[in-house]
């Protein structure tokens, strides 16, 4: 007898019900759109340029010869306040604008004033005191070589002509400026050269911007044919005496030696058609354009000198600097970096001179009064402080632990070793690239 089954439907309590349905809009979370990822802001505001004050009135002037005056850490903050800081970055700076969207070649020579004239000549003498003063046979050791200071000591023999034919007569006069020309080579004990001695020749063409010698309508030539004239020279002193880079970074830094170049090289490309900062990783251009633009230049030049091949290898900040978005980016970071890693380092402004021309704050220590020497007579090159009872020599406590002069054999005299051995000048493989 067939059996009838039953199903029987059980009821789904839904939580929507006793739920007046035109109001479940409200019951629902509502959506918020992602919003996309701001890149981070950079703490650091991007120095201006301060106005430049007109030049120096010589009746005025205390000519004399600089001496060092920051001392301490505070000198040091004394002098980021002072005149004089924004001094030297309204000239710093200037130059950096004088060069903007310009190439080295467009600077015609013949058309510039007779003062950059006198100062090529300078520049060129100087040149020729390198073959009067060879470097001595050192058994292949990659240290400085004490012929440096015969070729420093030459410079100050022929220093007072020079500067006659610039225009400065009197011996007090000449005894200040050309005391940042006999420092912007190196330093004679140490035999080393660093960013410091790069601004002191920024600092000698300063002092003749003070005496009226270098109007600004002369800035375009100071930055394209000067400084680069001054920076081929320094190539040439740094691989015949093997000037040791002071205070380098290693690979964690720009260059062993320079930083101003790159700073004025980015603001000649800045508004270029096709030249990017991810340019820096194509030979070709580097080869092409390396001659007109300082910052290539420099590029070619730091690849040249190191046994490896590649910038993320020798030169990691430069690989990262060329990840920029363009050429304004890397030109106002440049600005941060001269502010902080030059004039914002006690270790590098320790050594800075002061004059009447470029003069110190009030309240900032004096060599004599502090039981200091004179640079010339020091055989280190490390951070003082001002303590009661007199001075004292102390380390830095920072990552780098350059307070001191260690002494870092320099990359251009392996090469230079190298060639004297006939070894090839190729590129050595990392093992895991």
């Amino acid at each position: 007898m067939p059996s009838t089954i039953h199903e029987t439907s059980i009821p789904v309590r839904s939580k929507l019900d006793g739920i007046d349905k035109s109001q479940i809009h409200n019951r629902l979370p509502r959506l918020t759109p992602r919003k996309k990822a701001t890149a981070p802001q950079n703490p650091l505001p991007v120095p201006e340029t301060p106005p430049l004050p007109p030049p120096s009135d010589r009746s005025t002037l205390d000519f004399r010869e600089p001496t060092r005056r920051i001392l301490s850490p505070r000198d040091h903050e004394l002098f980021q306040a002072s005149p004089t800081c924004d001094l030297v970055l309204s000239f710093v700076f200037s130059l950096t604008e004088a060069a903007v969207d310009k190439k080295i070649s467009s600077i015609d020579t013949s058309k510039t004033e007779s003062t950059i004239g006198q100062i090529l000549h300078i520049l060129s003498s100087i040149e020729d005191i390198i073959g009067q003063c060879p470097p001595t046979d050192q058994g292949g050791s990659r240290f400085g070589n004490p012929a440096f200071r015969d070729f420093l000591d030459s410079i100050s023999v022929q220093s007072s002509s020079w500067h006659s034919s610039l225009g400065l007569t009197t011996p007090a006069t000449v005894s200040e400026v050309s005391t940042y020309l006999h420092n912007s080579f190196g330093n004679r004990a140490r035999i080393d050269y660093g960013s410091g001695h790069e601004l002191n020749f920024i600092i000698w063409l300063l002092c003749l911007n003070r005496l009226n010698l270098l109007p600004p309508s002369t800035f375009p030539a100071l930055t394209l044919l000067v400084f680069p004239r001054y920076i081929n020279l320094m190539r040439k002193i740094q691989g015949t005496y093997y000037l040791e880079p002071a205070g380098s970074h290693g690979v964690w830094g720009l260059d062993d030696y320079h930083f101003l170049p790159f700073l004025f090289g980015a603001s000649q490309l800045l508004h270029h058609p096709y030249i990017r900062p991810l340019s820096i990783h194509n030979e070709l251009i580097l080869e092409e354009e390396g001659d007109e633009y300082l910052y290539l230049n420099m590029v070619r030049e730091t690849m040249a000198s190191k046994s490896v091949k590649g910038l993320k290898w020798t030169q990691p900040m430069l690989d990262d600097i060329s990840g920029a978005k363009n050429w304004e980016k890397v030109e106002q970071g440049m600005r941060r970096m001269f502010v902080k890693e030059v004039l914002g380092k006690l270790p590098v402004m320790q050594h800075f001179l002061f004059g009447s021309l470029v003069p110190a704050a009030e309240g900032m220590s004096k060599e004599g009064e502090v039981g200091v020497k004179p640079e010339a007579e020091e055989k280190e090159g490390g951070e003082v402080v001002v303590a009661e009872g007199g001075v004292r020599h102390v380390h830095t406590d920072d990552a780098w632990g350059d307070c001191c002069g260690i002494k870092i054999p320099s990359t251009v005299a392996a090469k230079q070793e190298a060639k004297k051995k006939g070894e090839e000048d190729g590129f050595r493989r990392i093992p895991f690239d």
